[in-house]
């Protein structure tokens, strides 16, 4: 079974390559429990695919660096930011947990700034 850091690099290494559908195959629970600021609660692939299409709207060529990522146990914490069009920077912070060898949690914040 692969660890959490191994979930949460495979991760990072599909949304970098912008595919998503590997992500969702390889690395989230199909129950995944997704919790955005601003977009709320959503559940299932379904639920990642719809969240990602709203940061798509605000970074649509995927220009994201990965800051740092701290794991602890089941636990990932990911600080990111990226550039959309024009001057438009996104800052966010999310957070993992992991269950099996895949993302059965996440929280999403980001802000544009």
């Amino acid at each position: 079974m692969r660890s959490t850091r191994e979930v949460l690099e495979r991760h990072l290494e599909c949304r970098r390559a912008l595919d998503l559908e590997s992500d969702l195959h390889d690395n989230y629970a199909k129950d995944v429990t997704m919790l955005s600021w601003g977009e709320g609660v959503h559940h299932g692939l379904s639920g990642v695919r719809y969240l990602a299409g709203v940061l798509k709207t605000y970074l649509p060529e995927g220009n994201y660096r990965y800051d740092d990522l701290i794991v602890a146990d089941a636990y990932g914490l990911l600080r990111w930011s990226g550039g959309g069009p024009g001057e438009k920077r996104l800052h966010g912070v999310d957070s993992f947990v992991v269950g099996h060898g895949r993302i059965v949690a996440q929280t999403i914040s980001y802000v544009a700034g």
